[in-house]
């Protein structure tokens, strides 16, 4: 049998389970395993500024294409804490990536070591699995086991602890022999299905709310055809956005309390009965649960089972991956449609069409310094279908979700249960690593673009273009708005007189010097009618130079973005609503005024 260390061995299952890519920091207690990757070959690693930056990099990694799995690395102490948020994230919105952290030595764990930490207690509570090996024979069964885990069930992230004494034990391992242990999934039965569509036929104006397991499943073909033999009109969450395009017939708009539009909660409230797909009921989407539910049936399926009933009980609970379950849905429905015996929903999936041409909201605003809406209306008339969207939290995500356009699946990569500040630079990074050649736009407020800034040093060292969007008012906008509630503003102005850059008045930070600083392009936009050359320009810019090219949008000071803190029936506009077609000229279908 070969012989070959711990650490060695370690890499070799990553390639065979199928990585091709690892972002990460290397430090003392990590070194063996780095010498590994480099001995071994195979696997292309970014070399991150922030060990965070790292871990946000593999997700967004994982969340472009069907089949990632991003890893990344740092070494012991601080370095396997500063991941936590990057696990916390990649757990709540069930996006697998591997953490590989090092350690000191077995002997001295219990010795207050330098930089000696129980990582594995502290990521417990954010991972499926987090494990400090302290045998090297172990470490094997212990990467086959995470790569199980990670895949099996509802996805999730796994931390690995290597000991660098672990890490340098030789053990005896053949990679030749290695294989991924087989992924178990839970699949509906044909009785639960027929079931729950003799239910949706039963109703009158029923909804599909898709949510974000059924990208994870890479199973959108197989939820638009159900929704299109059927005529159902479908709700995806924010999660789900893309599964279906933003101008398919059938698509009824996005649903909550934020990310919402306005035609989406509207046909929801007409609604008797709601399938839910691989959604988890976020109480961003649903808001106060009485509004949401009074007078509808539910049906819900999710590959978790103690996902079912969780936020409130369903009429029928199914416990499925959601692929295994759609296949079962569209065989079901064709077999009732070729006996006919399928309701005809053209009326219904008319009238959420007509909301959707009528209830609109405003884009189209000449004020300068610019209105957040007339960034996402150029937004749209530069960045086509092909497009991945990138962001977080904040105003600039609630406005984009209500105002930009989606129409594939991994199009819209947003981090939707934890929002942490500083996601989106490399999340973005991670995604245009996994699609070089694709079109990825990254979309930040001020105070999120300014987190992890120093990541786009990364974009500059190892060429990986995007184009990244930043609306800039110099304020904690979402958190002004909500300090609404309390009759404050306090402690959420980011403004002042730079001496270095008095051009920008009170604007603060100098972005386009900062970005240049790291070694990328960057463009400053202040009257509306330069944003659109602007985009185009940062597109030629970014295939020219192979680096990130920021655009920043000069802001009012103060817009307030519309939601609700309560229920989905009663969202607070705000703003002036679209009430003539050139109101919202990029808006998915023309608006008709009654």
């Amino acid at each position: 049998m070969p012989r070959m260390t711990a650490a060695r061995a370690a890499v070799e299952i990553l390639k065979r389970e199928g990585v091709s890519n690892a972002f990460g920091v290397p430090g003392a207690a990590i070194n063996p395993f780095y010498a590994a990757l480099k001995a071994s070959g195979g696997v292309h690693h970014t070399l991150a500024r922030h060990v965070e930056g790292a871990s946000h990099m593999a997700e967004g990694y994982t969340r472009a294409k069907a089949g990632n799995i991003g890893v990344c690395i740092g070494t012991s102490g601080p370095a396997g804490t500063d991941m936590i948020t990057g696990l916390y994230s990649a757990i709540a919105d069930s996006i697998p990536i591997l953490c590989i952290t090092g350690q000191a030595p077995t002997a001295v764990l219990h010795k207050e070591d330098f930089q000696a930490v129980d990582i594995a207690s502290i990521a417990k509570p954010v991972t499926k699995a987090a494990t400090t090996v302290l045998e090297a024979a172990q470490v094997p069964g212990v990467f086959q086991q995470a790569f199980h885990l990670m895949r099996t069930g509802r996805p999730g992230p796994v931390l690995i602890d290597l000991p660098i004494d672990v890490q340098l034990t030789e053990i005896e391992f053949d990679p030749e022999l290695y294989e991924p242990l087989p992924v178990q999934k839970p699949a509906a039965s044909r009785k639960q299905i027929e079931r729950a569509v003799q239910m949706l036929n039963a109703s009158e104006r029923p909804l599909l709310v898709a949510g974000g397991g059924i990208i994870n499943a890479d199973a959108s073909e197989l939820l638009v055809e159900f929704a299109e033999l059927t005529g159902v009109p479908v709700i995806p969450t924010l999660m789900g956005w893309g599964i279906l395009p933003d101008d398919h017939e059938l698509n009824a708009g996005m649903v909550g309390l934020q990310t919402s539009h306005r035609y989406g909660n509207a046909n929801f409230l007409e609604s008797d009965f709601v399938l839910g797909i691989g959604n988890r009921w976020a109480n961003r989407h649903t808001g106060k649960l009485d509004v949401y539910t009074q007078g509808r049936t539910f049906v819900h399926v999710d590959i978790e089972p103690t996902q079912l009933g969780k936020i409130f009980a369903p009429d029928l609970g199914i416990a499925s991956d959601a692929r295994a379950a759609l296949e079962l849905f569209v065989e079901v429905a064709r077999e009732l449609k070729a006996a006919g015996e399928l309701k005809d929903r053209s009326a219904w999936a008319a009238s959420t069409q007509e909301r959707k041409a009528t209830l609109q909201r405003r884009t189209h605003f000449d004020n300068v310094p610019l209105k957040p809406q007339r960034v996402y209306e150029e937004m749209n008339r530069a960045f086509g279908p092909e497009t991945r969207y990138v962001t977080t939290i904040g105003l600039s995500q609630i406005a984009g979700a209500q105002m930009l356009h989606v129409y594939k699946p991994r199009h819209w990569i947003n981090c939707g249960q934890a929002g942490p500040l500083g996601w989106t630079i490399p999340a973005a990074l991670g995604v245009a690593t996994a699609d070089p050649e694709g079109t990825v736009v990254a979309l930040s407020g001020d105070y999120d673009f300014q987190f992890m800034l120093e990541e786009l040093a990364v974009g500059a060292q190892h060429r990986i273009p995007y184009v990244h969007v930043l609306v800039n008012n110099s304020y904690l906008g979402l958190i002004r708005q909500a300090q609404r509630n309390f009759d404050i503003d306090f402690q959420v102005n980011l403004e002042f007189e730079n001496l270095n850059s008095p051009e920008l008045g009170v604007y603060g930070v100098d972005h386009v010097k900062v970005v240049e600083g790291l070694g990328c392009k960057a463009i400053r936009v202040t009257e509306p009618d330069q944003l659109l050359p602007a985009f185009e320009e940062a597109k030629k810019l970014a295939a020219e130079f192979r680096v990130p090219v920021v655009v920043e949008a000069i802001l009012e000071r103060v817009t307030n973005i519309a939601m609700s803190g309560t229920d989905i029936a009663s969202v607070n506009e705000f703003e002036d609503i679209a009430t003539d077609p050139s109101h919202a000229p990029t808006a998915i279908r023309p608006l008709t005024v009654s």
